[in-house]
C-alpha cells in the first residue's frame, strides 16, 4: 500500500493523493484502507518512513566528514526522487522507527568524532537546512538550467550598467555561457563540513 501510495505521490504530488485514488490504484474498496491506517495523515507519515529508508544513515565507526557528506548526497537524490517528500519532512514531527534510526545514526556519528551534544545538535541542523532547503529551492526555482541563459539574455535590458554593474556582469556571463549559474548541492555541503572540521578542532572554552 505504502509503495503504491508514493508511486501516486511521485507521478502527481501530494494533491493526486486521496484514499479513494488510492483505493482504485489497489482494486479494494476505500474503507479496507482503514483496516491498515487511520487516516490520510496516518498514511503520510507511513510514506514519510518509506522515504526515510531510501536514504544513507552514517555507519557505525564512519569517518564523520565521509558519513556526513554520503548522508547529504543521499538524501537530497531521495528528496529528488520523490519532489512531494521535502515539505512532509520539514512540517510534521515524524518518530517512525526509520526516521528514529537515521536521526540516532547522525547524532552518534557525530558524538562518537567528538563534537559536543550542543554542537552536534547545530551541525545536524545545519546540514539539514542546506538539504532541505537547497532542495525546496531547486525544486521551485521558476527557471529551467537549460533555460539560465536565454533568460538571463531577457533580464539584461533591465539591469543598468550605472545602477546595477555587479547584477549585469553575472548577467552577462551566464548569458554568454561563460558562467552556467547552476546551483551546486555539494557548494554550500563542503563549506559547512569545512566550518564544522574547523570548530571541531578549535579549543574548548573552560
Amino acid at each position: 500500500m505504502l509503495s503504491t501510495a508514493v508511486r501516486l505521490a511521485d507521478r502527481g504530488g501530494l494533491e493526486s493523493l486521496s484514499m479513494r485514488k488510492l483505493a482504485v490504484a489497489l482494486r479494494v474498496e476505500a474503507m479496507s484502507l482503514y483496516h491498515h491506517v487511520a487516516s490520510r495523515d496516518d498514511l503520510l507519515d507511513g510514506m514519510v518512513e518509506r522515504i526515510v529508508s531510501e536514504i544513507e544513515a552514517p555507519e557505525p565507526g564512519a569517518p564523520w566528514k565521509d558519513a556526513m557528506r554520503r548522508r547529504a548526497v543521499s538524501a537530497h537524490a531521495v528528496l529528488r526522487r520523490h519532489p512531494w517528500a521535502t515539505v512532509l519532512l520539514v512540517s510534521r514531527i515524524n518518530v517512525g522507527p526509520a526516521m528514529l534510526h537515521y536521526i540516532n545514526a547522525t547524532v552518534g556519528c557525530l558524538l562518537q568524532a567528538g563534537f559536543s551534544y550542543a554542537l552536534t545538535d547545530r551541525a545536524w541542523n545545519a546540514l539539514d537546512c542546506h538539504i532541505y532547503g537547497f532542495t525546496l529551492q531547486e525544486q521551485h526555482f521558476p527557471v529551467d538550467p537549460e533555460d539560465y541563459a536565454s533568460a538571463a539574455r531577457s533580464f539584461l535590458p533591465m539591469l543598468s550598467p550605472e545602477e546595477h554593474p555587479y547584477m549585469r556582469e553575472i548577467a552577462e556571463k551566464v548569458a554568454d555561457g561563460s558562467h552556467d549559474g547552476r546551483m551546486d548541492f555539494g557548494f554550500g555541503l563542503e563549506l559547512i563540513l569545512d566550518g564544522l572540521e574547523r570548530l571541531l578542532g578549535a579549543p574548548r572554552a573552560g
